[in-house]
This record gives C-alpha cells, sequence and structure tokens, in this order.
C-alpha cells in the first residue's frame, strides 16, 4: 500500500494532531496586505461555506473545490486538514439578523438538495481522500432552540418557528449523516459558548438538543467527532484573575454581576465539562473538543495583570477579568478585542485543538442596514450606539463602528485584533517562548484509595495559566490551582507523581522532581471526621439567605461543605459560603452545615435559623402558573411551564405542584427543582426572578413516567 493510501485509510481520534492544517490563500492575502499583517498571514483559518453560491466561489473568489485543491497543494502528500464551516439551515441565525441566510424557514428540501448534497459530493471525490476534512457545522442553530425559543424570556418568533417545524433539527441530522458518511470527514457541532449555555438550565438541554439532531433524518452519535465552542465569538479562554469558586466577603463571585450565576467563567473549563456531560449522555467516549481563539486574546494596555480590589464581588470581577466586554452577550465587532492563542493541535486535556475558524478581520455584521442580495439584515447589536436587549441584560453593545456585512473585510477590526493580541504578536510575528519555571515542593498526603498532591507555584514571564499532573508519566490531569486529587487507587501501591506548569502561550515547563507515594493498606482508611463548622451565620434578604461559618479541619483535609435546610440537602460548596435563593418572605428557616473529607467522613453539624425579610413595596406578590405538554413520546415527556405576575412586579416566584401519577422530572431549565415522591417545586433561577407587572416568564422540563400522564394543578407564589 502506498504512503498516500494509508493516509486516506487510516482514522484518527484527533485529526489536528501530526497534520497540517490548510491556509486561506483569499484570507492570508488580506491579512498579508495590513499593516502588521504578515505576524498572522501565515495562520491557518476556516473556508465558509454560508451559502450556496459559495460552493462555485462568489464574484471571482475561489469555491469549495479551489480550495480543496490549494489545499492538497499544501499538503505536498503529508496528513493536512481542510477546516470548513457547514452554515445554511433554513430560517438560519432565528434570534439575530446580521447573518440571516437565504433560505427560508421551510426551505429544508432546498437546503438538502442545493447546498448538502452538492458539498458531500465534492468532499468525497477521491482527489481529497488524504486530507483531514475538518467541519464546524451549523453556528448557532442548536443552542438558539434551548434559550430563544419555547416561551423563554428571550425567545424570538423567528427561533419558535424553528422550533416547531423541526428543520434544524432534521436539517443538521442530514448534514451530519451525509458528511460523516465520508470516511475522511470529521464533524463537529456548533456547542455555543460559556457566556450562552453555561448555567445547569442551558447547558445539559443544549447536549440533549444535539443528541437528538445528531441521531435524527438517519443520521447516529458515531457522526460526530466533537463539539466546538466560542465560534465566532470573544469569551476569554482562561481567566486566569479569579475562579468560579471564589468569594468576596463572604458573597460569592457566581453572585457578581458579571458571572450571573453561571457555573463557568472561561471558554476552556466550559469545554471540558460539555465534553464530559456529552459523554455522559450518549456521545462516544473519543469525542474531542475545538475552542476557536481568532478572536479572545483580549491583550494590550486594558489587559489585567491580576485580581480586582476585594471591596466587592463585582469590583473583585470586573478588576481582574481578561474579557473586557460590557457583557458576555455581546458578540457583534467588539471593541478592545484581541487576536487569541495561534492555531495550536491539542494544547490541553479533552481539547482536540485550537482553532481560528472565524478569519480575523472578517466583520459580525453590519453598522448599519446596507441593502445587500445575501440575505443579511441589520442588527443592532452591532451597532455601538444600542443600549441591548433581554439577551445581553439590556447593557451597551460595544460593537465597533463603521462595520459592512457580515463575512466582509473590516479593516479596522482586523487593526483592533492585531493591537489587542495575546500572546502579544512581535517583531516578526514572534510570540511568548519562554516556558514557566518547574513547580517545587510536591508533596503529598494519601488514603488507601486516594493521593493528594500540593506544590509551590511556578512563575512565569507573562503568567502560568495551569499545571498539568502525571502520574508515571500519564498524564491524568489539570488544574489551575497548586494542588491537586488522585482517586481510585489501589491500596498498598507505590505511585510516582510529577508536575508541569504551562503558560497561556502553550509553553510547558520542565517536570518538577517525581514524587513516590505508597497508598495506605485496605482496611485503615481514614474514619475520622472534620470538626464542625464554626461561626454559622446568616444574613437575608426577602427571597434568599447567605450562609457563612468558619473553615473545619481535618486530620486529611476537608474537601468540602454539605448546606440543609430542615433536615434537606440543598446543596454542596468548596467555600465557607452559601446563598439559598428563591425564598419566601418574613419567613423563618433552619439550616444546618456539615464539612466532609475525602474518605466521605461527615462533621457533626452547625446550625443556625434565618428569618427572611418582609418584601419591599406591597410585600408578597400574586401569579399564576400555566402547564403544558410539549412533546410527550408514553414513556417520558416535555412540558413548558409559563409563569405570569400579577398587576405588581415581583422579584421572585415559585411553583408547586403534586402528579397524580408516578412523574419524575428528570432535567429542567430556567429554574431550580426539588421533587419528593409525587411533589414538586421549582423555584426562579437567578437571571429570571424578576418579572414586571402582568409580565411573563418560564421554564421547561423532561420527566418519565408510566401509566398516564395528567396534567397537575399549579399553584404559584411571589413576592415583590
Amino acid at each position: 500500500m502506498s504512503t498516500t493510501a494509508a493516509h486516506a485509510a487510516t482514522r484518527v481520534d484527533n485529526p489536528f494532531v501530526g497534520a497540517g492544517v490548510y491556509v486561506n490563500p483569499e484570507w492570508s492575502a488580506k491579512a498579508a496586505a495590513e499593516p502588521g499583517g504578515s505576524a498572522v498571514s501565515n495562520q491557518p483559518t476556516a473556508v465558509w461555506m454560508d451559502r450556496i453560491a459559495a460552493i462555485n466561489g462568489v464574484n471571482g473568489g475561489m469555491g469549495l473545490r479551489d480550495h480543496l485543491n490549494a489545499a492538497v497543494q499544501q499538503a505536498a502528500g503529508k496528513p493536512y486538514v481542510f477546516q470548513v464551516v457547514i452554515y445554511d439551515l433554513p430560517g438560519r441565525d432565528c434570534a439575530a439578523l446580521a447573518s440571516n441566510g437565504e433560505l427560508g424557514p421551510t426551505d429544508l428540501p432546498r437546503y438538502k438538495s442545493e447546498f448538502i448534497d452538492p458539498i458531500a459530493a465534492i468532499l468525497a471525490d477521491p482527489a481529497y481522500a488524504n486530507l483531514r476534512i475538518v467541519t464546524t457545522v451549523e453556528i448557532d442553530s442548536l443552542p438558539n432552540l434551548v434559550t430563544n425559543a419555547g416561551g423563554t424570556a428571550t425567545a424570538t418568533a423567528n427561533c419558535d418557528v424553528m422550533k416547531a417545524n423541526g428543520n434544524y433539527i432534521n436539517g443538521v441530522g442530514y448534514a451530519l449523516a451525509k458528511l460523516g458518511a465520508i470516511p475522511n470527514v470529521y464533524n463537529y457541532v456548533d456547542a455555543g459558548h460559556h457566556g450562552w449555555l453555561g448555567w445547569d438550565s442551558n447547558l445539559q438541554p443544549a447536549i440533549d438538543t444535539i443528541k437528538q439532531a445528531a441521531t435524527a433524518s438517519g443520521s447516529t452519535v458515531n457522526n460526530v467527532q466533537g463539539f466546538i465552542v466560542n465560534t465566532a465569538n470573544y469569551s476569554a479562554l482562561h481567566e486566569t484573575n479569579f475562579t468560579v469558586g471564589d468569594s468576596v466577603n463572604g458573597t460569592s463571585v457566581r453572585q457578581s454581576k458579571w458571572v450571573d450565576w453561571n457555573q463557568y467563567v472561561d471558554e476552556a473549563s466550559y469545554a471540558k465539562a460539555w465534553r464530559t456531560k456529552a459523554i455522559a449522555s450518549g456521545f462516544n467516549s473519543n469525542i474531542g473538543m475545538l475552542i476557536d481563539t481568532s478572536r479572545n486574546g483580549w491583550g494590550g494596555a486594558n489587559r489585567p495583570t491580576g485580581p480586582g480590589p476585594k471591596t466587592s464581588v463585582d469590583a473583585y470581577v470586573d478588576g481582574g477579568r481578561i474579557d473586557r466586554r460590557f457583557q458576555t452577550g455581546n458578540w457583534c465587532n467588539q471593541s478592545g478585542a484581541g487576536l487569541g492563542e495561534r492555531p495550536k493541535a491539542a494544547p490541553e486535556d479533552g481539547i482536540a485543538a485550537y482553532v481560528w475558524v472565524k478569519p480575523p478581520g472578517e466583520s459580525d455584521g453590519a453598522s448599519q442596514a446596507i441593502a445587500n442580495d445575501e440575505g443579511k439584515g441589520f442588527d443592532r447589536m452591532c451597532d455601538p450606539t444600542y443600549t441591548g436587549n433581554p439577551r445581553n441584560n439590556n447593557n451597551m453593545s460595544g460593537a465597533l463602528p463603521n462595520a459592512p456585512l457580515a463575512g466582509a473585510w473590516f479593516s479596522a477590526q482586523f487593526q483592533e485584533l492585531l493591537k489587542n493580541a495575546y500572546p502579544a504578536l512581535g517583531t516578526g510575528g514572534t510570540t511568548d517562548t519562554t516556558a514557566p519555571t518547574a513547580p517545587t515542593g510536591l508533596a503529598a498526603t494519601s488514603t488507601s484509595s486516594s493521593v493528594a498532591l500540593t506544590w509551590t507555584a511556578s512563575t512565569d514571564n507573562v503568567g502560568v495559566t495551569g499545571y498539568d499532573v502525571y502520574r508515571g508519566g500519564t498524564l491524568i490531569g489539570s488544574t489551575n490551582s497548586t494542588s491537586f486529587s488522585d482517586t481510585g487507587l489501589t491500596a498498598s501501591t507505590a505511585y510516582s507523581y510529577t508536575v508541569k506548569a504551562k503558560d497561556a502561550a502553550g509553553n510547558v515547563s520542565a517536570a518538577s522532581a517525581a514524587l513516590s507515594v505508597t497508598t495506605s493498606a485496605g482496611g485503615t482508611t481514614d474514619t475520622t471526621a472534620p470538626t464542625a463548622p464554626t461561626n454559622l451565620a446568616a444574613t437575608t434578604t426577602s427571597s434568599s439567605a447567605s450562609l457563612t461559618w468558619g473553615a473545619s479541619t481535618d486530620n486529611v483535609g476537608v474537601t468540602g461543605y454539605n448546606v440543609y435546610r430542615g433536615g434537606t440537602l440543598i446543596g454542596s460548596t468548596t467555600s465557607t459560603s452559601y446563598t439559598d435563593s428563591g425564598l419566601s418572605a418574613a419567613t423563618a428557616y433552619s439550616y444546618t452545615v456539615k464539612a466532609k473529607d475525602a474518605a466521605g467522613n461527615l462533621s457533626a453539624a452547625a446550625a443556625v435559623t434565618a428569618t427572611t425579610q418582609a418584601g419591599t413595596g406591597t410585600g408578597s406578590a400574586g401569579c399564576t402558573a400555566t402547564y403544558k405538554v410539549s412533546s410527550d413520546w408514553g414513556a417520558g415527556f416535555n412540558a413548558d411551564v409559563t409563569v405570569t405576575a400579577g398587576n405588581t412586579a415581583i422579584k421572585s416566584w415559585k411553583v408547586t405542584w403534586t402528579y397524580a401519577g408516578n412523574q419524575q422530572v428528570t432535567n429542567l431549565w430556567n429554574g431550580t427543582v426539588s421533587q419528593s415522591g409525587q411533589s414538586v417545586t421549582v423555584n426562579n433561577a437567578g437571571y429570571n426572578g424578576a418579572v414586571a407587572a402582568n409580565g411573563t416568564t418560564s421554564f421547561g422540563f423532561g420527566a418519565s413516567y408510566s401509566g398516564s400522564n395528567a396534567v397537575p394543578t399549579l399553584t404559584c407564589t411571589a413576592t415583590s
């Protein structure tokens, strides 16, 4: 067998490893023509198929086959990646306007026959069998069905149409089936970004929606090689100056205006969590994640050099955050943004590659209405004077002025990205090549089944972004802190560990001195419980109780705290604070907190009683709730609940009901749920408790059942 045939026949888990990546000559020429652009004009970027005409080339430009021929020439017989964006669904971009497409909501037959089928025919040409063809499948489409349809506060009529007619689901399924049938095509489905889907109410429903598409129209999950996050977006790769677990004066970072109760603060942590949850949801265990880093560097003079002041949680987060946007929902031509990490294969555990899918310098959308024949509309989020909408919490847009249509070259944006690049561009385009110092002081404590490692922080000329931990030469995990726990080990066994530091440019330190640790014998595990938390105290509002306490101690180490309300476990935390929200005004609640260690030992409880404040204004307020089953397949169903405020605005709400049958809620979005037997209670999420007088919000859920599925009677209570 020839070398060429071997390459064509070999399929790999990560197509980027050991391969070159296609440099688009059209983009490269535009970049090189810009002052300073030669520093990055040799970087690989994706080719966009965003309308039917792009397949054969627009206005004399290169078509898909032209690009593939050029990629074959660049490859010169070696493994080579060709990146292509598949982006022309019917009713495209239902939540915005700048990238509206040419196909109407019911044009699924045209999408199949005029767009996907011709693309698949070209990609399947044996002339391109040596290429590893990586697709980015339909940006933003499926996440829109989760957050912008079905009665959500951010729903649009267009997204409601696309959710109802199923053409996003069936279109993506068809694309995955057709493209996945080509042996050298690797499909990566768009998975939004942390500032869109990072809440529990969004993340799992988004994975479920994508799985529904991946198994529609004849497709299976085997057609999904992985997922891509931050496509054409600006979310920071790593927020190095704070974590979601930090607190300021007893207030969690999650309560800051910027984080807004999100579970993730950057794209790397979000991507890794998505991968773990997707595998648990039935996707293949070898899937990888791509992160678009083309515009998320946020360097330049405004890049913070350390954490913000601890005068308040907002000052701490806003003073230290790398991402300098007004709000994580801002997506159009962002002022102050910079080029991010250069494309790189396997930069972190679970991350297949950093990629530049959105070519830097191509506009996100026009600053004002521009007549065109591409179906692209004017979205006010691209207008620098726009004051926002519910999808960005009514913040200024942060967009650059004088922008052209989406996809057109925008010189001012390219210069902005060069100026604020991080890692910074040096003379001749050089970047940071200095590795951090090796970690020192590696130490450990162990049980019969775990080893807890600690070490002294490394230093770097720019900044350390994390550490990789190795057991016997095998990478077992990464962390941003100077500690790591390795679990699931065998008793009375010796293990060798080393740790390496890394920086934002991908430089990796030498390994620490190796440390050999022997786990203790079985049957002699840790049975000593931590000490009880001290000084448990509470402060309240009319709808929440914020608890703080003194840290416990343990013979091995405290791993966290369980928080109970009235004897029921309501949450766990690794910090010494916790906020319980969605409570009723002027009501007494009893809380206990117990510390826990790695062996599962629980401390004695600390207890406190907290009485919420009386509601402001008119006190308690009214609301009603309506229940609608949106789909039912016999063994399970999805339902939507709409909450409507009375004649007075409300600050929080709670909906309760009792099922007549054996229904069990399995996942819920836009709220927090607890179920005891047949009784269900749903409290508002942190972002949708406030509802204007006579206004509405909603939540939805999935549930399992057998037998009958009668609609229950709902009770809604609220505070103003």
